[in-house]
């Protein structure tokens, strides 16, 4: 029998997520509505904070999507690292969701190892934890010891999450529309959505996930510090995969005395050099930079687990990447219109031309984070600046657009900004740079 708690994750078929999800709509819209007449009527009461209704109703999303897991979970993490699309309280309270999930109960877990794989995981396995090792959007991880006696994580895949991620994103986006908390236009939003459902489509196939980890594991095979686990392909399949177990401290652990600068800022330009390398070689990147997602060793390793969110890169696309890094450095402002207009990052209906002096700005500030000297991201300011740079040239913006092409390379560069300043990296990127430009893949 199922105890109570256990319907917060009752919702797996697509007319029950439905409902749920409406019910969200309902609630929010309702709240809003509220709020929009006591300001109407003026009957707010004095000193009333204006934003703890949006960080009330970020709350409340948050725990919605973090209980119905799956695609809208999903979004609600990819949304939490736009911070021009929703409310900055509502952002808040959807970064939740990528620091922690509620597991599902072991029994659901269970079944679906039962039903994927033909046994019970106490059979399939000498030892199994019933305790999630981790919980996710998707699915969660397990640990487990193999009957030849090798660690193991197992990652299973959420009951009836890949039935559902149609009518997810588009109850979401109606849910989202309704509620009035989207602050984006139509055609940029239907850019992001479709990039999120060919990411989606990828992530829930944990065969592909299988094969990407192997080739990631080929390409790094001559780094002997880069750790990709290894595939254990008995013991998986469409919704169950299992990897070797490679121990690693979290990036709350990469601290003094364990950690001294030297080896941190080594780590650093190791896992710098990972994602150039993935992006203009390899032509493929990692992009889920959420910091569970790698560990460290105080021998300088960097561990890399988690090959569900790729992107490939198509290789013009990657040329034209290579040839903004290098416009960039050599401050050829000049050349970055056509080349954002190349990659789809430009939109020419609303101005059909934009001069070198506005990305001059743009490139003055980022190209610190890849200067040839040495920038302190612990204590860098450099995303302050970006900030103030786009409410300076707010007039502009309807010239940009999400690009599918770039969209989730983007979030892994802005996501390991973040891996870089939580570290405390002290580094000098340029050289780094330079060098995988040099020796990207040819055109």
């Amino acid at each position: 029998m199922a105890h109570a708690h256990d319907r917060r994750f009752d919702a797996t078929r697509p007319g029950q997520r439905f409902l749920r999800l409406a019910g969200m709509t309902a609630q929010l819209a309702g709240q809003i509505a509220k709020d929009k007449v006591k300001k109407a009527i003026g009957n707010t009461a004095a000193g009333e904070d204006p934003r703890a209704l949006y960080r009330a109703l970020g709350r409340q999303l948050a725990t919605t999507l973090g209980e119905m897991k799956g695609a809208v979970m999903k979004v609600g993490q990819i949304a939490s690292q736009f911070k021009d699309v929703l409310p900055n309280e509502i952002v808040e309270a959807l970064e939740s969701l990528q620091k922690s999930s509620p597991p599902m109960p072991y029994p659901r877990i269970a079944a679906q190892i039962r039903q994927e794989l033909g046994a019970e995981p106490e059979v399939l396995f000498a030892q199994f934890d019933k305790h999630p090792y981790a919980a996710a959007s998707i699915g969660q991880v397990h640990r487990a010891r193999t009957h030849q006696g090798q660690e193991v994580v197992v990652k299973v895949q959420y009951p009836g999450v890949d039935e559902c991620v149609d009518s997810d994103l588009k109850h979401l986006r109606l849910a989202l529309k309704f509620a009035g908390l989207l602050r984006i236009d139509k055609k940029a939003l239907d850019h992001i959505f479709a990039e999120i459902r060919r990411s989606l489509e990828d992530e829930l196939d944990y065969r592909k996930e299988a094969d990407n980890a192997r080739l990631f594991a080929d390409f790094h095979r001559h780094d002997e510090k880069i750790l990709i686990p290894a595939v254990h392909a008995q013991l998986s399949s469409q919704r169950v995969l299992t990897l070797d177990y490679i121990a690693g401290d979290d990036i709350h652990a990469v601290t003094a005395p364990r950690y001294d600068q030297v080896t941190i800022d080594a780590v650093g330009h190791r896992l710098f050099g990972a994602i150039a390398a993935q992006i203009y070689q390899l032509q493929a990147v990692h992009c889920d930079p959420h910091a569970g997602n790698f560990a460290f060793r105080p021998d300088g390793s960097l561990i890399i687990y988690d090959y569900g969110c790729v992107k490939r890169i198509r290789p013009e696309i990657v040329t034209a990447m290579r040839q903004t890094a290098q416009a960039a450095i050599q401050r050829h402002y000049e050349n970055l219109d056509p080349l954002m207009i190349r990659m789809g990052v430009r939109n020419t209906h609303h101005t059909a031309h934009i001069d070198g002096s506005f990305y001059a700005d743009w490139s003055e500030i980022i190209m610190l984070g890849f200067a040839s000297h040495p920038l302190d991201f612990r204590h860098s300011d450099l995303h302050e600046r970006l900030i103030a740079q786009v409410k300076r040239q707010w007039s502009y913006w309807p010239a940009f657009q999400p690009s599918p092409d770039t969209l989730l390379v983007q979030r892994a560069i802005g996501g390991h900004y973040w891996t870089m300043r939580q570290l405390g990296v002290v580094a000098a990127f340029r050289q780094d740079l330079e060098h995988c430009l040099a020796t990207s893949a040819p055109d």
